[in-house]
C-alpha cells in the first residue's frame, strides 16, 4: 500500500507561546517533542519542528502515513492536543523532493 503525506500545523494557544510558556505548558511540549521523535524514528514523520513566523510561532510536521484518518489519529494522541493546549490543521500534500539534512 502506498503512503500519503500530510502537512500538519500545530496551532498554539497564543502567538507568543514559545516565549511565555508556563511550567505545565513546557512539560507538555516536552512530551510532544518526545512523541514526535518516536514517530520520526518509526518513519511516520518526515520532518518536524517549530516555525518562528512573524505572525506567531507554530509547529509543523510532515506525516507519511496510509491515509488522512491515520494522520488525524496520530494528532489526536499528541499530548498537547489531548490536554487541549494546542489544536492542529491537516492538509494533504505531495513531496516534490526532499534532501537529507543533518542539523
Amino acid at each position: 500500500m502506498s503512503k500519503q503525506q500530510f502537512f500538519v500545523r500545530l496551532v498554539p494557544p497564543r502567538p507568543t507561546f514559545p516565549m511565555d510558556m508556563n511550567d505545565e505548558e513546557r512539560r507538555l511540549m516536552g512530551e510532544h517533542a518526545s512523541c514526535m521523535k518516536k514517530l520520526f524514528d518509526a518513519g511516520q514523520v518526515v520532518v518536524y519542528g517549530p516555525v518562528m513566523a512573524a505572525s506567531g510561532a507554530f509547529g509543523m510536521a510532515v506525516l507519511d502515513v496510509a491515509n488522512e484518518a491515520e494522520a488525524r489519529a496520530i494528532m489526536e494522541e499528541d499530548p498537547t492536543v489531548l490536554a487541549k493546549l494546542n489544536t492542529y490543521e491537516i492538509s494533504p500534500m505531495r513531496i516534490g523532493a526532499a534532501r537529507a539534512f543533518a542539523g
